[in-house]
This record gives structure tokens, C-alpha cells and sequence, in this order.
């Protein structure tokens, strides 16, 4: 396979390509395929992007459709046809059914891009600046995102200061859990604190990149209460974690939260083609004036027309159903893999078909990445110092692809921790 243009040509930038040194030609469901005829199945699902699997067929045939009918691939905030109805079924399938009336808002067609928006309208709502986020978090690569971001591998690569944001421990982080949001209301309460009252509080339900950290009910209604009492936004970002990932499509669903905003991108084009969206409510919608955040890319024509496809798989149970019983394998095969090397103290984490390794050592985990790839599986780590082999194959995965990933995995684990790798 010539990997040379990319070499001679490409960035240094460029990462993900240095994890899987192939060249993928075509892609199915669950499996990619290398341009030597390698097939491989995947559990890294585009970052959490390809919920309903690579070249989903109902979508493709959507989009051939809108192509060939020369639907409008590229609208900025124009009214076409496809976003209507993209609209108008996200609003009857998601919000709809869950008593929700947040306005919808496009921007630029990433996650970080929804971040970003979200900050700037929740600093402009209150007219306060800083925000709180959480250690673990990770919420986007550009300026405002990253200042949220905790992960400092990221953030070194910043250049300037990236300010604006408290940081308090997540749930699960030493100092953290309610005696932290406790002992933060009492700061803020404190007219010698030196604090002041933030704009928002932005939290994962699920903090997916840093480490599959499951937040509790309990903890993110807190949170919120929080969030409500000092006058605050409450901002959960689903970049990753939702789109059906959990069971549910939001991470959030049955907690009884009500965020202010919600960020989307990731799975809600369904395809992998770029889109994101943030739900405002609608008092705090209305301190935006038109064209106060733009983006040329905010009307995605081929988005638009396969994330409306994917709604389809919302208006009944059946697939949260499946993600609920193989989530349940998938924790159920890594919980005995922690316990056959018991004296290494792993743990598992996740929900859903999100699930987590946590292997304690970077470069153990990095290994096992290597190996289970020379095997025909792609996963990528996560969390502190890449510590944490992370699983988020698309929802569609076929069970007999889900069980052999999961024993291409076993395998690697063992030769790893054997020195065989």
C-alpha cells in the first residue's frame, strides 16, 4: 500500500492515521476494509460519529436521491425543503415526546463550533464571563472550547491563555462529588471569595475523551440546582455521549434535567457528514440577533437529508432496545477481563454502547491498540494519558461482528499483559 503522499505531503498534524499505518478503501456497517482487502472491525465508529454504521443504506439512498434531484447541497441559513424537514422531525421524534420547546440552532458543522456557540450566548444571556467546567472534561480544539477542555496535551498546544473558566473535580475526581459543588456555592456566596458568579455551567453527562466517566443523577441535578440558584446557565454538551449512544438519545434522558443548552453534532448527521446544533430554550435563544454567530457551513443539504433518516430509528424502541443488551455484553466481557488480571486493579466504565477500560498505564493502553489492530480491530484510548481503552462501535453492529471484536480484544489484552507485545 503507498502511504507515501500522505507522508511527503500531509501535515505532522496528523494522527489517527499513525494508530492504523493502512490505507482503507471502502467501509460496511461495522467494518472497514483496507485497500489490500484487510477487513476490520470497528469499535472506534469515526469517534463516536458512525452511531448507524458506515454507508447506512437507507441514508445512502436518501442522499443519491437529494443528489440526483440537485437538492440544495449548500444553504447557509436559507430555507430549503431539506431543512424543514429535518426541523420539523427533529422537533415531533426528539423534543416533541419530551415536552421540549428549545429552538434550534446551526452553526459551523462540528462539535467544538457548537461549544463555542454555546459560551458566547450563555455569556451574553447573563452578561457575566467566566464558566465552569469540569476535570476530565473535554468540549472542543478551538479557542473558547479548549479553555473548557481539561486535557493539558491539548491545551499546550494553545499558544495564548485560556481564560474565562473555573475548573472544578468531575463526580468521580480527588476533592470532587457534592461536597465540592457545596463547597463552591459557599465561595460564591462569600463577598470575600474574589469569585465571581459564573455564566454557565458546562458538564458531560458522560465524559466520553476523558475517560468514560458515567456522571450520576444525582450529581448532575445538583449541578443544575446549582446552575439555577446562582443565576447561571446550566449547559450540557452530547457532542459524544448522545445521538442514541447510551440507550437513550440523550445521555441525560430519564434524570429529570432540563438544560438551557444542549450540544449536538457527531451522530446527529447520521452518515458521518459534518453537521452540529445546539437547543436553546427559547428565553435564552432571544438574546441572539440575526447573524450574530454565522458559519458558511450551516446549512448541510446531505446532512440534513440523512439525519433526518436517522430520526427513523427514534420513533420506537427497537434500537435502544439492542444498544441496551449489547452495552450490557460489551461492560459484562470487560468486567471479566478486569477480573482474570485482578492484581493490575482495572475498572470498568460506561453505559450503553459507550464502555471503558481503564488499564491504569497509557502505554499498556497504547499497545493494546497496536495489537488488537494487527488483528483486525480498531479501537482508540482515552482518558488520562490515554489510559483508558475506550468501545464505541456503531449501534448497528451486527452481533456476530460485536462478539469477535470483543475476543480479538480479549486476545490483545492477554498478550499485552503477557509481554508479548
Amino acid at each position: 500500500m503507498d502511504m507515501s503522499p500522505f507522508e511527503q505531503w500531509e501535515s505532522e498534524i496528523r494522527g489517527y492515521c499513525r494508530a492504523y499505518p493502512t490505507v482503507f478503501s471502502h467501509a460496511s456497517n461495522a467494518r472497514q476494509v483496507a485497500e489490500d482487502g484487510t477487513s476490520y472491525i470497528d469499535f472506534f465508529g469515526g469517534a463516536g460519529v458512525l452511531n448507524f454504521g458506515h454507508n447506512n443504506p437507507k441514508m445512502k439512498k436518501a442522499m443519491i436521491a437529494f443528489l440526483e434531484a440537485d437538492g440544495i447541497a449548500h444553504s447557509l441559513d436559507t430555507y430549503t425543503t431539506t431543512k424543514r424537514d429535518f426541523v420539523t422531525k427533529f422537533h415531533d421524534v426528539i423534543l416533541a415526546p419530551r415536552g421540549m420547546d428549545h429552538r434550534m440552532q446551526f452553526m459551523g458543522p462540528t462539535g467544538t463550533n457548537a461549544v463555542e456557540a454555546a459560551l458566547k450566548l450563555a455569556r451574553l444571556a447573563t452578561g457575566r464571563q467566566d464558566v465552569v467546567a469540569f476535570s476530565h472534561g473535554f468540549h472542543g480544539m478551538t479557542l473558547g472550547a479548549l479553555a473548557a477542555t481539561a486535557n493539558e496535551a491539548f491545551r499546550r498546544w494553545a499558544g495564548v491563555p485560556l481564560d474565562h473558566v473555573v475548573r472544578l473535580p468531575n463526580e468521580f475526581a480527588p476533592g470532587g462529588g457534592l461536597a465540592s459543588l457545596d463547597a463552591y456555592r459557599a465561595a460564591l456566596d462569600d463577598a470575600s471569595s474574589g469569585l465571581r458568579p459564573p455564566a454557565a455551567f458546562l458538564v458531560e453527562a458522560v465524559q466520553a475523551e476523558g475517560g468514560v466517566w458515567v456522571h450520576s443523577e444525582e450529581w448532575l441535578r445538583a449541578v443544575e440546582r446549582l446552575a439555577r440558584d446562582v443565576g447561571a446557565l446550566f449547559i450540557v454538551d452530547d457532542i459524544q455521549a448522545g445521538c442514541g449512544r447510551t440507550g437513550s438519545y440523550f445521555s441525560f434522558d430519564g434524570m429529570g434535567l432540563d438544560p438551557d443548552i444542549i450540544t449536538l453534532a457527531k451522530g446527529l448527521g447520521g452518515y458521518g457528514t459534518p453537521i452540529a446544533m445546539n437547543l436553546n430554550k427559547p428565553e435564552i435563544d432571544a438574546h441572539w440577533s440575526p447573524g450574530a454567530h454565522t458559519g458558511t457551513f450551516r446549512g448541510q443539504g446531505l446532512s440534513f437529508v440523512a439525519g433526518a433518516v436517522a430520526l427513523d430509528y427514534f420513533t420506537d424502541d427497537d434500537l435502544m432496545e439492542e444498544v441496551a443488551a449489547k452495552g450490557a455484553r460489551m461492560a459484562e466481557r470487560l468486567r471479566a477481563l478486569a477480573a482474570a488480571h485482578s492484581e493490575r486493579a482495572w475498572e470498568v466504565r460506561g453505559v450503553g454502547m459507550m464502555q471503558g477500560l481503564d488499564v491504569v498505564d497509557g502505554a499498556f493502553a497504547k499497545r493494546v491498540q497496536a495489537e488488537s489492530f494487527a488483528n483486525g480491530l480498531l479501537i482508540g484510548p482515552c482518558g488520562t494519558d490515554g489510559r483508558v481503552v475506550k468501545l464505541i462501535p456503531p449501534l448497528t453492529t451486527p452481533d456476530d461482528d460485536l462478539a469477535e471484536g470483543l475476543e480479538i480484544l480479549e486476545r490483545a489484552v492477554a498478550r499485552v499483559a503477557e509481554g508479548g507485545a
